[in-house]
């Protein structure tokens, strides 16, 4: 151990081999992004406003991933916390995917919202008293203006923190520790930051889709998504890593325990907020609100609901209950893979039902028909790619850990009682 606490940790345990697959998930990534995007573009005249309700859904999916990341490395820089040292690297590689999904999100500002927000004909503001009484702040200059601040903060800190952590890995004597103090003097204002950004990010790109309809719980409730994910994803990157041959004896069964825990704990958590925002309008019945969950419980996406609010609580509740489940790799991956696909269906849920409405309204139909293609598919495999790109630039340019940190032996070391 040295002077400030690091241990020393195998090269090959930290570092990708350049044959290995792992190495090669740029190039994947740009691949698939290409394609994907590629594709889905190329698809945009058939019916324009489906392209951008599925993109929004791919973008909202993957930026829920990258604020996970994001919301990880605050939340453990703020408490201090040191069991969570060998996987914190994992989320600012996941973190620093943000930048390039804010470059993804400026089509939807400055070339897809009229497609996707009715709030943005002025003639239709006009002739509705309720969207004349917020005009003020659903209007085109303000919502990219708050657009690109949220872009802004998120690249920011995201940057400042990777870049930090990232360079310790180089630094010696006293720097070492000034790095790890200007992480920790930052998380504080950064949980602020991260918190009114990401609210405000989900009232105005996904609640606005349908601005008669509104719920100050709704933040709260894409957070809870992030938080649910943010775990998995690193119980999922951490457990295949080590089934790759990386992190074995760095990345153990009590880190496994500890995500395994805080998926469980996240998915009350969710459960929580997801039934008190739809109790809360159910007991209320005021139109306004109840209509938002009307077309959600009705004809082709009823389904859907019944398979989110199963897979949301009940079967990740009841199979990561045991303390066994938790700390096998084997069971806490296949978690891990199903609150991520869930996240996705979440999103899907959040942002298709609200174009299906439109079109219901426009033919005269009453039956809500949920439309699911190939623009779909491509717009997750081509943002998807996006995020793989740039994760995969990350994982290989630095150690899998942050090898300087000086609390790094805490961390290996780390026990469950």
């Amino acid at each position: 151990m040295s002077s400030h606490g690091a241990t020393e940790v195998s090269k090959d345990q930290v570092w990708l081999k350049s044959s290995s697959l792992w190495a090669k998930l740029p190039i994947i990534g740009v691949i698939l992004a290409a394609a994907g995007l590629g594709g889905a573009f190329s698809m945009m005249g058939a019916d324009p406003q489906h392209f951008w309700y599925s993109y929004l859904t791919a973008l909202a999916t993957f930026i829920a991933f990258g604020l996970g990341g994001l919301f990880f490395v605050i939340i453990q820089h703020v408490t201090r916390a040191g069991w969570s040292i060998v996987v914190r690297r994992l989320a600012e590689n996941v973190m620093i995917t943000l930048p390039a999904l804010a470059l993804c999100a400026l089509p939807v500002v400055f070339m897809g919202s009229h497609e996707l927000y009715e709030w943005t004909h002025l003639e239709v503001v006009q002739n509705d008293p309720m969207l004349s009484s917020k005009a003020s702040y659903l209007n085109e200059g303000f919502f990219t203006t708050r657009m690109l601040t949220y872009f802004g903060i998120w690249t920011l800190l995201s940057v400042l923190f990777y870049g930090w952590s990232t360079s310790q890995d180089n630094a010696t004597g006293e720097a070492i520790d000034k790095k790890s103090h200007a992480m920790r003097w930052l998380s504080a204002p950064a949980v602020l930051l991260f918190a009114l950004s990401m609210t405000f990010f989900a009232f105005d790109a996904l609640m606005s889709l349908d601005p008669h309809w509104f719920s100050t719980m709704f933040g709260v409730y894409y957070f809870a998504g992030i938080a649910v994910s943010a775990h998995a994803m690193l119980a999922l990157l951490s457990v295949a890593l080590r089934n790759s041959g990386y992190l074995k004896g760095v990345v153990t069964e009590e880190h496994n325990h500890d995500l395994g825990k805080l998926m469980f704990g996240f998915t009350v958590f969710f459960a929580y907020i997801g039934f008190s925002q739809y109790f809360l309008i159910w007991y209320a019945n005021i139109p306004e609100e109840t209509r938002w969950f009307a077309y959600r419980i009705a004809d082709d996406f009823l389904p859907l609901t019944t398979l989110l609010a199963i897979g949301r609580f009940p079967l990740p509740f009841y199979f990561l209950l045991p303390r066994a489940i938790k700390r096998s790799s084997t069971t806490l991956i296949l978690a891990a893979i199903w609150i991520l696909f869930m996240e996705i269906v979440d999103m899907f849920w959040l942002v298709q039902p609200v174009l299906a409405h439109h079109h219901a309204k426009e033919s005269g139909e009453h039956h809500m028909t949920m439309h699911i293609g190939a623009v779909d598919l491509l717009t997750i495999i081509g943002i998807g790619g996006v995020f793989l790109a740039v994760f995969g630039w990350a994982l290989k340019r630095r150690a899998l850990v942050p090898v300087k940190d000086p609390r790094l032996t805490e961390s290996v070391t780390f026990e469950n009682f």
